[in-house]
């Protein structure tokens, strides 16, 4: 069986469990593939200009295939949660975090380094390049599912995460959506859900009552798989498809 061949069926399994997805959850946005390249794809764009990359999830959100490098990044959360450059290569204002302050995203720099200390980000000095793609149109095998969903729609992933497992999938308060919903379940392995930070919901024009949530690709067939069979069950038949609550008049 030839590698190419492995990874065109691969590509295939990723897009049906995307359409998959969208048709068990009713997802109004659609799932975000993201995958982490040690070298510049060549069967996939790069991206025009700059942009943060929370703002390259709303492109591919959005329908948008393309990769991109520490060029096309214009966020220093960006470029080092996503390893593409080393924290130490950043001006001393960037890496004490004091930059923060006058934004008011921290009273202090001490509030800063130790926010810091619990996220998560990719070592640098790896990858080249971060490749993003609607997940029902990606042509490659991705590393982290991520989407912008309903917090009904959030708890049923949630929970098709634990139902044949039991495994609890990990929260995030203030962390950026580079470290809380990609390097987070990239490093860790574990389902991650969250609101954003107030950057990232700002930057994509999210609604206020969304929520996001970032699957391992490595889980995603297992979890489709647990939703589809929940669907058969008492409590998940009797919940509307689109996550609308019935109320009583």
């Amino acid at each position: 069986m030839s590698v190419i061949w492995v990874k065109e069926v691969l590509n295939m399994d990723y897009n049906k469990l995307g359409n998959k997805l969208n048709e068990l959850l009713k997802l109004k946005n659609e799932p975000v593939a993201i995958k982490w390249s040690v070298k510049e794809p060549k069967n996939v764009g790069k991206e025009e200009g700059k942009s943060r990359f929370c703002k390259k999830l709303k492109k591919a959100m959005n329908g948008e295939i393309f990769y991109t490098t520490i060029e096309e990044e214009e966020c220093m959360g960006g470029a080092r949660y996503s390893g593409l450059k080393d924290m130490r290569e950043f001006p001393a204002n960037v890496q004490s975090g004091a930059f923060m302050v006058p934004k008011g995203l921290y009273k202090n720099i001490p509030a800063v380094q130790r926010s810091r200390k619990n996220e998560t980000y990719i070592n640098p000095g790896i990858f080249n390049a971060v490749v993003f793609a609607p997940l029902n149109k990606a042509e490659f095998e991705p590393d982290v599912i991520f989407m912008v969903c309903n917090a009904q729609q959030g708890m049923e992933i949630l929970h098709a995460n634990a139902y044949d497992s039991g495994e609890h999938g990990l929260g995030a308060d203030a962390v950026p959506v580079c470290s809380s919903m990609a390097a987070a379940p990239y490093m860790t392995g574990k389902v991650t859900y969250g609101f954003g930070d107030v950057a990232a919901r700002k930057n994509m024009s999210i609604n206020q009552e969304d929520i996001m949530v970032s699957i391992p690709a490595s889980e995603l067939s297992r979890i489709v798989s647990n939703l589809k069979e929940m669907r058969t069950k008492m409590f998940f038949k009797e919940i509307p498809l689109g996550g609308d609550v019935a109320t009583n008049s």
